[in-house]
């Protein structure tokens, strides 16, 4: 895994170009601490620094083709490579290193675009070619790796974070309203849009062809669902749980494919546990297995971590997150994050694998994906409980069934059926809407709307989101099942924009920690895809095909056990005592006033509602973080006088220039 970045001009006059990549680099070098290097002509420069995983010792990057002709960095795995070097090799090419970046190298030079049909893997990549003076970007189907790039003049500038571009000279960064308005509303933003302006990502299964003349972004994979029942899966559960099987046992397989030791991480859930389950059948010598604990039993899953690790033989070591320990990070994981965040559950997985890189652990393999893929979100359930309900709106009991979904929720707890109905009520028999599992949770979201300050209104004020979701919707997808528009949602909005990112990549890497997911390798979300909705959620009994497939591999505990959704404290973390100070400030009148995003009046009754003692909702503390967040994230990058750390020094960057590119 590596961080990548790179200038491209269209005419041939770059400037400074080795200063340039070299500050692009140093701000990112966690990525990639292991080494550094950077390939520069008169039309392009390509950097990468390198957290070395494959051919430790020469699979340094950039990495030319034995002509010179074709020059590539990547940030990623392709964990294919080795089947891929197999079939290179029957066509005439030979290799002069054992990494997964030459066979991509030659996979390109051999099929062009159509390599990336070919791929299994997590990765971006940007390949220059000095023959036709062309470069080429990809990032991967689901969007596991980053990549962020802007347009000044006749210059493209990238990099696997937008804080390499900000180190390109002119380039500024300043909050977009509507992609602010987004967050508020999806968690996240709509791909290619950013929270900044003019600085744009690719979106995930895309790739972009720059030439002198034009630059072309294009698709080379979209999540699809089965429009009609032809298109679905038509064995019985009993052979969709053996392909399911198979496809994941290598999805495992190909993923334990490293030159350092690969751990897992445990959560004490069924994902985490089922993919650890695999490891040991794939590779039943001793495991390392780690995990996260709270001090706060609401959060708490360390007996069941305990009880799988036992029960799976590995060797665990298990980690407590304090909330002082998230009061005190999320300035940093803010600043990793790059965007706005209405949770703190990215901080404990910062902090997670934090302990595990002290480990000496560079690679961990984990459950995400599953729960998108296999509907095993209480999302999903409240979509068919909200459609159940709405074939007798005046139901007494059937509001109720929210009351057994959400447990941990005490609002919703009690006899209060009013609130039950006011609230999972909205637009209830609007059934036949695209949005109707997510617009509840969007609606609600977006009431931290009403904190923003009357001139972020006024710019909103003919804005409507809802609009660039729909300009996104597949081919078809008004023939979807209810269940299948809900994971389409998921997965494409949520899943890339948030759980892949700021809860993902960015806190992983920010340690230098690769993740590997075996439920997003693309053969097994493609299956998943074509499978009945009631092999994965039958009935209410969610991801019903994977606890099948596990039963007697794992726990009964742990197969039965209700779902609990990853969370962490909010309110009680970010005003502990190690962080009050730090919080009120940011919120008070003086620091409220001076970004101009919010509205004072309204954050100070937020803020008494929190410190009274009073009941706090789940939308005040999202509010709370997304607010906050939002303040350090200005600070941060808009008037740079909040957390920024030091960039690391690039310490024998290996540089080549060659002012005429010569190959044969």
């Amino acid at each position: 895994m590596c961080g990548i970045a790179g200038i491209y001009n269209r005419t041939g006059a770059l400037t400074d170009p080795e200063g340039v990549l070299k500050r692009m680099l140093s701000c990112i070098r966690y990525r990639g601490p292991d080494e550094s290097g950077i390939y520069i002509n008169r039309q392009v420069g390509l950097a990468n620094a390198r957290l070395s995983i494959i051919d430790i010792r020469s699979g340094q990057q950039p990495l030319s083709s034995q002509d010179g002709r074709y020059w590539i960095v990547l940030n990623g795995e392709i964990f294919n490579y080795i089947e891929l070097k197999n079939e290179l090799k029957k066509h005439g090419y030979s290799f002069k290193t054992e990494s997964d970046t030459e066979v991509l190298l030659y996979t390109y030079i051999h099929f062009g675009s159509g390599c990336l049909e070919k791929l299994n893997g997590q990765f971006v990549f940007a390949i220059w070619d000095n023959e036709k003076q062309e470069l080429f970007l990809a990032r991967d189907r689901v969007g596991i790796r980053p990549l962020f790039y802007s347009w000044i003049q006749d210059t493209i500038v990238f990099g696997s974070e937008i804080k390499t571009l900000l180190e390109y000279p002119g380039l500024e960064a300043e909050i977009d309203p509507e992609s602010l308005s987004q967050v508020f509303t999806y968690w996240t933003v709509i791909t290619p849009r950013t929270i900044f302006k003019k600085i744009l990502e690719l979106p995930p299964g895309h790739y972009m062809h720059l030439t002198r003349d034009k630059s072309t972004i294009k698709p080379f994979w979209l999540l699809r669902f089965p429009v009609n029942d032809e298109n679905c899966f038509k064995g019985s559960l009993d052979d969709a749980t053996f392909e399911l099987e198979r496809l994941l046992t290598d999805a495992v397989r190909i993923r334990l494919r490293a030159d350092v030791p690969v751990a897992a991480y445990l959560s004490g859930g069924l994902d985490s546990s089922a993919t650890t389950s695999f490891i040991k059948k794939v590779a039943p010598e001793t495991l390392q297995t780690f995990s996260i604990g709270f001090e706060d039993s609401e959060f708490d899953e360390t007996p069941f971590q305990r009880e799988v690790s036992g029960y799976l033989g590995t060797r665990h070591t298990a980690f407590t997150c304090t909330r002082e320990d998230i009061g005190r990070y999320f300035p940093q994981v803010v600043w990793h994050s790059e965007i706005p965040i209405l949770r703190t559950a990215p901080v404990p997985m910062f902090c997670l694998s934090k302990n595990v890189r002290e480990s000496n652990i560079k690679v961990v393999i984990t459950g995400e994906g599953a729960d998108e893929m296999l509907a095993g979100y209480d999302i999903f359930k409240e979509g068919i409980i909200r459609e159940f309900w709405s074939r007798q709106p005046d139901s007494k009991y059937r509001p109720l069934l929210f009351q057994k979904l959400y447990p941990y929720l005490a609002q919703f707890q009690g006899k209060n059926r009013n609130l039950l109905k006011f609230f999972f009520g909205y637009q209830l028999q609007d059934v036949n809407s695209p949005f109707y599992s997510h617009i509840l949770r969007w609606k609600n979201t977006s009431n931290i709307h009403n904190f923003f300050s009357d001139d972020l209104k006024e710019a909103l004020i003919s804005y409507d989101s809802l609009k660039e979701v729909f300009e996104i919707l597949p081919p078809g997808f008004e023939h979807y099942s209810l269940l299948s528009k809900s994971q389409w949602l998921e997965a494409v909005l949520f899943m890339s924009g948030y759980l892949l990112s700021s809860q993902g990549d960015r806190v992983a890497m920010a340690n230098s920690v690769e993740g590997r997911y075996p439920f997003l390798d693309y053969r097994v979300i493609e299956f998943a895809a074509t499978l009945p909705p009631d092999f994965k959620m039958h009935g209410l009994n969610e991801k019903y095909i994977l606890k099948r497939m596990m039963m007697n591999r794992l726990p009964e505990s742990v197969l039965k056990r209700p779902k609990q959704p990853y969370r962490a404290p909010i309110a009680g973390s970010l005003l502990s005592s190690g962080s009050r100070e730090f919080v009120m400030d940011l919120l008070s009148e003086r620091g409220i006033r001076q970004t101009g995003l919010f509205a004072y009046p309204a954050v100070q009754k937020l803020m008494d509602k929190i410190t009274s003692g009073t009941l706090v909702t789940e939308i005040d503390n999202m509010a709370l973080s997304g607010i906050l967040s939002t303040q350090i994230l200005y600070h941060q990058y808009i008037s740079k006088d909040g957390f920024r750390p030091n960039a690391l020094s690039l310490e024998n960057c290996r540089i080549v220039c060659e002012e005429n590119p010569i190959y044969t």
